[in-house]
């Protein structure tokens, strides 16, 4: 039977439907809503990920914390089968710039107690097959100690390619936004999975401003540290967002990066 014409454009409608929503990232928060564009490469600390999956492509954010490390977030990678690159030195994402490094992860480590659910302890440090080239547009961030904290009311700054609309209009720029450290009782009250000692309740009260899809993995930096990890947020509000708290993390960071410098060692037990 023929099929009518409001009947094919129907059924291309749901098809492209479909695909969209399997070529969605797939979890966590992500997009610099309300934000601004930064001056190019004024945030060198940067990481663009491409991360694919076969036929699938996502991307996250992520940070260098040494030429032969960058931080994000878990549930970025936690599919079999994935294949991750980094970009730094970058500020519109879309075109070749000639301060851009393009480097191919060898491996990461997850945190061992990382969960799907609740995304606990979301945070992975990504090894680069090789040193990236430090310069003025190519940098590590500071990371805090363990017993540093960052205040509540504290006033952060996050960056990232991610969306920049509900609607879910991507940006080749960086942008960034600058968003207030929370009370951890306004998270706790969202949901139980809320851990305060590794996590960080962040956002906006006026709901305008916040992260989004794209945006996951990259860095809340105060005071010229990277503090936090974007993780998620609660559905469809833009307010509160959770956040790794990378003080709580800094004893097993500093171990992984120990284990990294000794792969780089020939002849030694971690090598190969």
């Amino acid at each position: 039977m023929a099929l009518s014409h409001q009947h094919w454009w129907e059924m291309l409608l749901l098809l492209l439907l479909t695909n969209a929503f399997v070529l969605l990232p797939w979890a966590g928060a992500g997009r610099i809503i309300d934000g601004q564009k930064v001056k190019p490469h004024s945030r060198p600390y940067m990481a663009h990920l491409k991360i694919q999956r076969g036929s699938q492509t996502s991307y996250c954010g992520g940070f260098l914390i040494r030429p032969d490390a960058v931080l994000s977030a878990a549930h970025c990678v936690d599919k079999e089968g994935v294949r991750v690159t980094v970009t730094l030195g970058a500020h519109n994402i879309r075109l070749w710039e000639w301060s851009q490094q393009k480097i191919r992860v060898g491996h990461w480590v997850v945190h061992p107690k990382y969960s799907r659910v609740g995304l606990k302890n979301d945070i992975v440090l990504l090894k680069l097959e090789k040193n990236a080239r430090i310069n003025k547009n190519v940098q590590i961030i500071p990371i805090p100690d363990e017993k540093e904290s960052v205040r509540e009311g504290a006033l952060c700054n996050v960056s990232g390619w991610g969306w920049t609309s509900m609607k879910g209009h991507k940006s080749n720029v960086l942008m960034e936004v600058e968003l207030k450290v929370q009370k951890e009782e306004i998270c706790q009250q969202r949901s139980s999975n809320f851990q305060h000692q590794s996590m960080l309740c962040v956002g906006d009260e006026c709901s305008k401003k916040a992260t989004s899809k794209g945006d996951s993995g990259g860095p809340l930096v105060c005071n010229k540290k990277a503090h936090g990890i974007v993780s998620h947020g609660y559905g469809d509000c833009l307010f509160p967002e959770v956040f790794t708290r990378i003080s709580h993390f800094e004893p097993w960071i500093r171990e992984q990066l120990r284990r990294f410098a000794l792969q780089d060692i020939p002849g030694s037990p971690s090598s190969g």
